[in-house]
């Protein structure tokens, strides 16, 4: 159970650092949304 946690607390604290802000998420997982939805259109 500790490893899932400390798994998770690392997880979220990377995505967190990684995109720096809110906004830049959101833009993260409209472009990931984007490259899904071309793959799928193949």
């Amino acid at each position: 159970m500790k490893y899932l946690i400390t798994l998770l607390v690392l997880s979220t604290a990377f995505l967190l650092t990684a995109c720096n802000t809110v906004k830049g998420m959101g833009q993260d997982i409209q472009k990931a949304g984007e490259k899904i939805e071309g793959a799928a259109k193949k």
